[in-house]
């Protein structure tokens, strides 16, 4: 368009310095006007002195006329478009404004590079930390004034160092369809630490070893696997080796939960891990489908002839919001093929608002023909169940301070999971448990936490002879460190 307009203007200007030399030099007026030139120069009538000006002024007027029209109709002819639609349209030019042109010195956006694909190694997550406590039980505890009742991992009440742990994982991908998870944990040689608690029978730990496991391997083999995905619709992944289980809210790793201490539900619910095979697909983003057999509850050795089957259903339709409901179900007494073991686990995160997060977990089980009960011979129905809830608050008040908060109530309606009452009697587990966390330097957090035990029976502070529970309650308070390596 600014081209258009510079050669107009251009065209203009020499048309207009045409029309002034002919308007001087007559050429113009002479060609309009020759009749009247031809009628003086040889006409009949002599002209007077008078009429020889008139006409002199009529010619100048005429010729500067001509110069006018003839002006006119040049520059109408030699004007563009871009001119005439000027005219029509003065706003023309705003509604059609010139492209963007990049000034010199201006840097050019840049454009969006591909993404390099990630190598092998590249797709392997590594984890490792180190953990240590120290628990005080604010009471009496048990056993030899050590003990903490029905806890899991801090059930000693004294300084432990907790666990070590290694571990490197990597999940199949479309370039590289293969994957594997390898952890490894330790403890000191010659003190309890968490390793010896999570044994599976026939991995460190003897038949003849039960808790709290004492006697145990000071290291563990929690984890060791192979896993392939098969280009089969978005793609079937098969898994097979020894893995955690897939039934609960909380982990082994401390530094995953919420809270230091693990729950009732934790311990006594569910399982720790498994032997066996499992298949995993995802028929659109927001389904995970997942089953497959393994060899039953903390054993890599069977003490039967049959499988159990576990799976899993993880919905995350909705934003923020996980859902999940896992089972387990098989035989699981020593020699005997039926009798069946079954465990549904729903597990429910949002994090949907902002530093906070919210869990729940409510367990469901029940065993047919229960060995201890039917031993005991008091029931006519040997058939046993135990159930339970958690909710789990958490904020992050800012990048290095966290506080949590866990309510729990479990119930072994047959005193078979807890074995703190006798075979057939119910007890009632309640809890609720305080955490502050602070980061206190890259990779080194802290947390202190209150934990407060009550039940509707004695089942705290054992004491001998005999090793008969003496409360009803169980306060205590720990301080731990973690160290993440990665």
């Amino acid at each position: 368009m600014k081209v258009e307009v510079v050669v107009a203007a251009a065209m203009t200007d020499k048309v207009v310095a045409l029309i002034t030399a002919a308007a001087k030099t007559g050429s113009i007026g002479d060609g309009k006007c020759s009749w009247r030139h031809s009628r003086r120069r040889f006409g009949s009538e002599p002209a007077s002195a008078g009429t020889t000006q008139s006409n002199r002024e009529e010619d100048r007027m005429t010729r500067w006329l001509g110069v006018i029209v003839v002006g006119v109709a040049l520059v109408a002819a030699g004007v563009p478009a871009y001119g005439q639609t000027l005219f029509q349209n003065p706003l023309a030019p705003l509604a059609q404004a010139p492209p963007t042109e990049t000034k010199p010195g201006e840097a050019k956006p840049e454009e969006k590079k591909e993404e390099k694909p990630k190598t092998l190694w590249e797709e392997n997550t590594l984890f490792a930390y180190v953990e240590s406590s120290w628990v005080w039980n604010t009471g009496r505890a048990g056993q030899d004034h050590i003990n903490n009742e029905l806890r899991v991992f801090d059930n000693e009440d004294r300084w432990t160092f907790n666990m070590a742990e290694f571990s490197i994982k990597k999940d199949p991908s479309e370039r590289y369809p293969f994957g594997y998870g390898l952890v490894l944990t330790a403890g000191i040689p010659g003190t309890t630490n968490d390793s010896q608690k999570v044994h599976a029978l026939g991995i460190f730990r003897g038949d003849s070893d039960v808790y709290p496991f004492r006697n145990t391997a000071n290291f563990d083999l929690e984890e060791a696997y192979g896993s392939y995905q098969i280009p089969i619709g978005e793609g079937l992944t098969i898994k097979a080796g020894k893995f955690v289980t897939l039934l609960g809210y909380e982990t082994i790793e401390s530094p995953n939960n919420l809270n230091f201490s693990r729950s009732f539900m934790f311990g006594f619910s569910i399982p720790f891990t498994h032997v066996g095979a499992l298949l995993s697909y995802s028929p659109f983003p927001w389904l995970a489908l997942t089953a497959g057999p393994v060899v039953g509850w903390d054993v890599a050795r069977d003490n039967n002839s049959r499988m159990s089957v576990m799976g899993q259903v993880g919905v995350s339709a909705v934003k923020d919001l996980a859902l999940s409901l896992s089972w387990i179900t098989g035989p699981e007494q020593a020699g005997q093929n039926s009798n069946p073991r079954t465990v549904l686990s729903s597990v429910g995160t949002y994090t949907g608002i902002k530093n906070l997060t919210l869990g729940a977990n409510v367990d469901y089980g029940w065993e047919e023909d229960e060995a201890s009960l039917a031993a005991s011979g008091t029931r006519a129905n040997n058939n046993a169940s135990w159930w339970g809830w958690a909710g789990y608050v958490a904020y992050d008040w800012t990048e290095q301070l966290r506080t949590a908060l866990r309510l729990e109530y479990f119930q072994d309606s047959d005193g078979i999971r807890t074995l703190a009452v006798a075979p057939g009697s119910r007890v009632e587990l309640y809890e609720v448990t305080a955490t502050v966390q602070y980061k206190i330097w890259k990779g080194l957090v802290g947390r202190l936490e209150y934990r407060h035990d009550s039940a509707d029976n004695k089942v705290f502070a054992n004491r001998a002879p005999g090793n008969v529970p003496t409360g009803k309650t169980q306060n205590t308070l720990t301080l731990a460190l973690y160290y993440s390596f990665f």
